[in-house]
């Protein structure tokens, strides 16, 4: 597993950030602010952030800033901050360019069984974070986790981001959690986009992130290894998945909380 500060025994860990790069000002504030917070409370720390959104429902979303762009700023959050940093991948020859600039490359859910993003994620070396099908039970993801492995890369997480309910919605099984740690690596529950509302008549994702905390408790009361929210400073003028993300400054609170939980379930 990839080198995580600030990690006492027992403590979950956190993937956070924009869902998409927008800018590195945006990007440098954000990161400041949850490092702030994840030091003091003693969480240790990824920072995530996309650097281009491949899978949106419209010609006219916005995708990205450009992805070399968007991986230095990646790779400045590293730098400046000292902390990993994480990102998708959607083709098997974004494997080596993103490898040159984040700690972690993400398989993005949709794409979770495609053999040569895996396959190819796994030979750079870095830590590959397989984000569950929508689509597939917990226990399936043991086959791609093991394509990562018999590639020769045994640094792999798995994310739980829900499972298709009827076309609109979402629902989360918290017996994939225990079920998908018997593989014997680190399971994160994906808190945001649990909370997705897909397939809108508008083209636009929806989502309810007024069920942030009550997912996010759960998930920490069942004993996921980490969690993945995404968060920005205005979710209403967030260029991706604003329907779903937490305001920033509701951040602390609900870490102090989910804590708590931890601490008294250890």
């Amino acid at each position: 597993m990839i080198e995580l500060k600030n990690n006492p025994a027992g403590n979950f860990f956190l993937l956070a950030g924009p869902c998409v790069i927008e800018g590195e000002d945006m990007a440098m504030r954000i990161a400041e602010r949850v490092v702030a917070i994840t030091d003091k409370l003693q969480i240790p720390y990824v920072f995530k952030g996309s650097y281009r959104k491949a899978n949106r429902s419209r010609l006219d979303s916005f995708m990205g800033i450009g992805d070399e762009k968007a991986l230095k700023i990646l790779k400045k959050v590293h730098d400046t901050f000292g902390v990993p940093t994480v990102t998708d991948i959607h083709a098997a020859e974004e494997a080596a360019m993103a490898a040159e600039y984040v700690d972690i490359l993400q398989i993005p859910a949709f794409l979770c069984r495609q053999t040569d993003l895996l396959v190819a994620a796994a030979k750079t070396g870095k830590a590959v974070n397989i984000k569950k099908g929508q689509f597939l039970s917990p226990l399936a993801m043991q086959f791609a986790a093991d394509k990562v492995v018999e590639a020769g890369n045994k640094n792999v997480m798995i994310t739980e981001r829900g499972t298709t309910f009827g076309y609109q919605d979402l629902v989360v099984d918290y017996r994939g959690i225990p079920e998908m740690q018997t593989f014997g690596f680190p399971v994160i529950l994906d808190v945001t986009h649990s909370l997705q509302q897909p397939n809108q008549t508008s083209g636009v994702t929806g989502g309810m992130p007024q069920l942030i905390e009550t997912i996010a408790k759960a998930g920490i009361a069942v004993g996921a290894d980490g969690l993945f929210i995404e968060t920005h400073e205005n979710p209403a003028v967030a260029k991706s998945d604003g329907a779903n993300m937490l305001k920033l400054d509701l951040l602390e609170g609900l870490l102090t909380r989910l804590v708590r939980i931890r601490e008294a379930i250890k």
